[in-house]
């Protein structure tokens, strides 16, 4: 896929999209589908449609170099060719900063951090990881039924990994899954969201063509047909499934991977809650809760959702909250100001929609917000908006959005706080807010969730282990807890002969 820039203001890519596929980049046996930019709602350009052949030969390719090479065992050769893409990817990066904001409708400010840099830097952490793991441990001897043993604990790749990701933070959880399941020595069949393919696609051709994993070890399939994440849910050849979307997609996805018993991972969605304990500012809180759920058009399902103050400081907070959103830039995301950009789709855009009416008939008030912004005739926006009025139970604050929505909510003490925190069939992610360490501590160790900020503190970083509880997930990504979801472990007793 060739990328280039005709003027600031398009870009343009020629409709040879490829897939990668036993090293090779080859066109979509499906021909080609169309690319849009979320921003301006214009074709960009064309992306390859895969087709069930093309899966298959992908699945087969990433069996055959697992089973037939040494990428498993060379643990050396593995780390050097995670540095080798990391530092290929480094001389593409502008080129990818286009591709990211074009495609995704990623604010410019955002390829700075988790939308591109900061997850091609972290290729480097799982190059390292491979080098300083203990892959062979030494247990000991022992004497069961009165034998003398030695035991040895190995850790070895799980096989072929079938890695099925979202659109809204392509970059972020695309090399989430690639950096730690090529670090473990798995190979990977990686199928992307059909709304972002170029920022797996451009990523493929640069293996392909500048780095020495082997053919074979990585393979994109990118393709409009949800069938084909299912065809590597059921593949017998595919030994893990590491798919990061929704609840929904996540159960159809866990039934199918049981068909052959794989291993199953899953970062799926969240309804998080930003506890603001009554010995805190107020109005800071609240003013930080608004701006958060507005980044990137509220696209993130860790994003905080729910807004929950003392009862007592219930006005005083909506109005913060609401003077918050109504300051959040929204537009333009190739401007370096903008915080809220598009959400993805036409689609999306009528979901998020469809809630905000939903608010109203639950009783809820639109406190600021609501509707379209101004001057933005083209491309799929949505006004930040936060909705008061309504309780728990409601709808708008159990499910998840996925846009610039906050719903603010009121409780009575630190413990109704959590328990409200709780009530969700989600426990994804959250954010406390206060000054005394022992509240602030009773609260984080109260609510259910798999990661929790506390006065602004940031969790993401490669060696932070991210994931959930109960509906949000099973397994966690990141870190060395991530790592290990991609290894199997295996006991090895030999007779101890002196």
């Amino acid at each position: 896929m060739t990328l280039r820039s005709a003027d600031t203001s398009a870009l343009l890519v020629d409709n040879t999209s490829t897939l990668l596929i036993d090293g090779k980049l080859v066109p979509g046996s499906g021909g080609t589908f169309d690319v849009v930019n979320p921003a301006t709602e214009e074709v960009i350009g064309q992306a390859a449609e895969a087709t069930a052949a093309d899966m298959d030969a992908a699945i087969d390719a990433a069996r055959r170099a697992f089973d037939t090479t040494d990428w498993s065992r060379d643990h050396a050769f593995r780390a050097r060719c995670l540095r080798q893409l990391c530092d290929a990817l480094q001389s593409h990066l502008e080129e990818l900063r286009e591709v990211t904001i074009a495609e995704v409708g990623a604010p410019s400010m955002l390829t700075n951090g988790p939308q591109l840099a900061g997850p091609i830097e972290d290729l480097r952490y799982w190059a390292d990881l491979v080098e300083g793991y203990a892959w062979d441990q030494d247990l000991g001897k022992a004497t069961p039924m009165g034998i003398p043993t030695n035991r040895r604990l190995l850790k070895e790749a799980v096989g072929v990994v079938g890695a099925i990701t979202p659109w809204n933070f392509p970059h972020q959880i695309n090399f989430a899954k690639l950096g730690p399941a090529l670090a473990a020595g798995n190979t990977v069949v990686l199928k992307p969201a059909p709304d972002t393919p170029w920022c797996a696609a451009l990523v493929g051709k640069v293996i392909a063509e500048e780095t020495d994993i082997p053919a074979g070890v990585v393979n994109v399939v990118t393709s409009t047909d949800h069938a084909l994440g299912a065809q590597l849910s059921t593949d017998p050849r595919v030994d893990l499934i590491s798919f990061t979307g929704s609840t929904a997609t996540g159960r159809a996805v866990m039934a199918a991977a049981s068909e052959t018993l794989k291993k199953v991972f899953l970062e799926l969605g969240g309804k998080s809650a930003f506890i603001v304990l009554d010995d805190t500012d107020i109005k800071a809180a609240c003013s930080m809760a608004a701006f958060s759920v507005s980044v990137h058009a509220g696209q993130g399902c860790a994003l905080s959702t729910r807004l929950l103050v003392p009862r007592e400081k219930y006005d005083e907070a909506v109005a913060a909250a609401a003077k918050g959103m109504a300051g959040v830039g929204v537009g333009d995301p190739t401007k370096p100001g903008t915080i809220c950009g598009p959400l993805i789709s036409a689609k999306q855009r009528e979901r998020v929609e469809g809630y905000l009416k939903l608010a109203v008939e639950e009783g809820g008030t639109i406190v600021t917000g609501g509707g379209r912004p101004d001057g933005l005739d083209r491309g799929y926006f949505v006004q930040p908006t936060l909705v008061a009025g309504l309780d728990n139970s409601s709808r708008v604050a159990q499910e998840e959005i996925f846009g610039p929505v906050l719903v603010i909510l009121p409780y009575d003490g630190d413990d109704d706080a959590i328990r409200i925190a709780n009530d969700s069939p989600y426990g994804l992610s959250g954010t406390v807010f206060g000054t005394d360490p022992a509240r602030i501590d009773h609260v984080v160790r109260g609510v259910r969730t798999g990661t929790l900020g506390v006065n602004g503190g940031i969790w993401y970083s490669a060696d932070a282990p991210f994931g959930g509880y109960k509906q949000s997930g099973i397994g966690r990504e990141m870190g060395v807890a991530g790592f290990e979801e991609y290894l199997e472990t295996k006991l090895v007793a030999d007779l101890a002969t002196s």
